[in-house]
């Protein structure tokens, strides 16, 4: 917390702020990518969380996770 301050007195609070939910938005993109993803070895078998969406893919040798 006292980096995020330390850094906010430097910069305008706007550009903090525009981080901050770039990087939230960027962590949640990559989340649901990686879930909606072919699971690598050892996760096959694993169910994804009920809050990440299902993307359909257009490519049909893709099969249902």
């Amino acid at each position: 917390m006292n980096l995020l301050l330390a850094t906010a007195g430097e910069f305008p609070i706007s550009f903090v702020i525009v981080y901050v939910v770039g990087f939230i938005a960027a962590v949640t993109i990559g989340s649901i990518a990686w879930y909606n993803s072919k699971r690598p070895a050892g996760w096959e078998n694993k169910e994804k969380p009920d809050y990440v969406p299902d993307v359909k893919s257009d490519d049909p040798q893709d099969t249902a996770l």
